[in-house]
């Protein structure tokens, strides 16, 4: 297919797009019919139909994606007469030219393109999530920081905060840390958190800021009461988390955070450089 034909094409899809109440986007069936080079509407249907069905086959309610509507459109004659057209998602797209015509030019084109963009928005969440979970180790991070700064100020040393901070993770995941870094694996010079879920990250943050938290308000002055309040706030969230079904020591090890920063962070200098370029495919 020509340079000048996908392009082309691209303009057409996009000039296409209309947003509903809420911003989402849509298209409308009749004008992506001929879109798509069916010269016939009842053709189209046997498209949209197999698109429909592919739809709740992949877990997906069709209603969210094909909205029936009627609209009027002009006659020769200068009158106007209903017609029946149907609301289309991005999604509901590319499930159409999936299951439309493959020897139309303009099928093989669409094929193509709403998968892109599909994978786009698929993309885009997967990113999210990373950076949540990034953020979340951070987080993590400054309330253990304000954890040893308590434990300095109240106690007069900072060097029992690694043993307060075992006795916190043997109470949250009913293993050791030693334990728990030999099954997920981390290397010996690399803190356990930097390889836990985000679910696991904001647990142990969680645990940590009520410990914070009344270590100052009760005015606990010693290692053992410190270390008691820790090991009771972070059986109480681990209590939380089995009682909704998640067992901390079976969650897998979740990708080293450093490289999900590093990664994060030098997509976002190529997006600068080059905004309209996906992020590379892992």
């Amino acid at each position: 297919m020509k340079a000048e034909l996908v392009q082309t094409l691209t303009t057409t899809f996009e000039a296409h797009a209309q947003q509903a109440e809420g911003g989402v986007e849509y298209w409308l069936a009749r004008d992506l019919q001929h879109l798509l080079g069916y010269d016939e509407w009842r053709n189209f249907t046997t498209a949209i139909s197999k698109a429909k069905t592919a739809c709740e086959v992949s877990g997906h309610r069709a209603s969210d994606h094909f909205v029936g509507v009627n609209k009027m459109v002009d006659l020769g004659s200068g009158s106007q007469r209903q017609i029946e057209d149907i609301m289309l998602t991005r999604y509901a797209c590319y499930l159409i030219a999936q299951n439309g015509d493959s020897r139309k030019q303009e099928i093989a084109f669409a094929q193509t393109y709403f998968a892109i963009q599909t994978r786009r928005a698929e993309l885009i969440e997967q990113r999210l999530l990373e950076a949540e979970r990034v953020l979340a180790r951070r987080k993590l991070s400054a309330t253990e920081k304000e954890l040893s700064a308590v434990i300095y100020e109240q106690t007069g040393g900072n060097e029992d905060f690694a043993l307060i901070r075992s006795k916190g993770d043997q109470a949250l995941f009913g293993k050791t840390t030693l334990a728990m870094k030999a099954q997920w694996k981390v290397p010996d010079n690399r803190p356990l958190a930097d390889f836990a879920p985000t679910i696991i990250l904001k647990a142990k943050d969680f645990a940590t800021e009520i410990t914070i938290f009344n270590a100052r308000q009760h005015g606990m002055q010693s290692e053992s009461a410190i270390s008691s309040e820790h090991i009771t706030n972070n059986q109480a969230v681990r209590n939380t988390l089995l009682e909704r079904g998640i067992r901390p020591e079976t969650l897998p090890a979740a990708e080293d955070v450093k490289r999900v920063e590093h990664r994060l962070a030098s997509e976002e200098k190529k997006s600068l450089k080059n905004p309209d370029a996906l992020p590379p495919e892992e």
